[in-house]
């Protein structure tokens, strides 16, 4: 009997396609000690990737920004000690020199949760009052909010907006905005016509009248980090890397390639 040998091939199977998402959740995965080494002890690292991957997954157009950016802004988030779920932090693209760019926004959940982790404060709230709603700020020696919001969807359209905060020892303070005042401060943003402002604009109102109270409260070295990289990404602050980058930021440079300022003192109001 005669037996048949197969015949042979040189066929090279073909490569397997990386999608971009994929890609991404790599490089994310391979940073995990340069995160884990910025976060807080309280956020678990793998924690920090997971909402990063569905954030993304979330908007895809990320996937189209400048992968350094990408990287550089989860970064800054980590140091914050939040979460780019979109309630802490964001991370909102735009365009520097025609290429689309990612940048770590901090949003009103994330101020709120570092103020009230402090420990400085009792209680520290912001809201936005509509014209549906009953609302009358009082002056002079007896100085106070009412407001009463009106129940239902149809609120009408806003008016205002307000934080009040009460320290440990008893002490109250407050600060209202206009709406005015609000569309004033969103003016000089540049993204005053796209991503948070234009998504979530009841949130980036509440973060404008929570950072103009923020000047009088007590404040800690973690708040100053915060309102900076705020700055950074509404061009409120110079971005001056005067001072030596945190162990983390130069991990991860060191990794890809990405130059991570150091944070620096707020010095304007902004917040939008």
């Amino acid at each position: 009997m005669t037996t048949s040998t197969p015949p042979t091939t040189n066929a090279v199977a073909a490569p397997v396609k990386v999608t971009p998402m994929e890609l991404m959740r790599e490089t994310l995965t391979k940073l995990e000690a340069e995160f884990s080494c910025a976060l807080p002890p309280q956020i678990p690292v793998q924690k920090f990737i997971r909402t990063t991957i569905t954030a993304i997954q979330m908007n895809p157009d990320l996937l189209n920004a400048d992968r350094r950016s990408v990287m550089a802004a989860c970064m800054k988030a980590a140091q914050d000690g939040l979460l780019v779920d979109g309630r802490e932090a964001a991370l909102v693209i735009y365009s520097v020199k025609g290429t689309p760019t990612a940048q770590y926004m901090p949003m009103i959940g994330g101020l709120l949760k570092k103020l009230r982790n402090s420990g400085e404060l009792a209680s520290i709230a912001a809201h936005i009052a509509y014209d549906g709603d009953e609302f009358r700020y009082e002056l002079g020696d007896d100085e106070r909010i009412v407001h009463r919001p009106k129940l239902g969807d149809n609120r009408g359209k806003p008016i205002a907006a307000y934080a009040i905060a009460r320290t440990k020892d008893g002490a109250v303070y407050r600060e209202v905005m206009s709406l005015d005042q609000i569309e004033q401060v969103r003016s000089v943003s540049k993204a005053k016509d796209n991503g948070p402002w234009v998504a979530w604009w009841d949130e980036m109102a509440r973060k404008t009248v929570l950072r103009r109270l923020l000047k009088r409260l007590p404040s800690s070295a973690d708040m100053g980090s915060i309102l900076a990289h705020d700055n950074e990404t509404n061009d409120l602050a110079p971005q001056v890397a005067s001072e030596p980058m945190l162990a983390p930021g130069s991990r991860l440079r060191q990794s890809i390639g990405i130059d991570i300022p150091a944070p620096e003192a707020p010095a304007t109001e902004g917040g939008a």
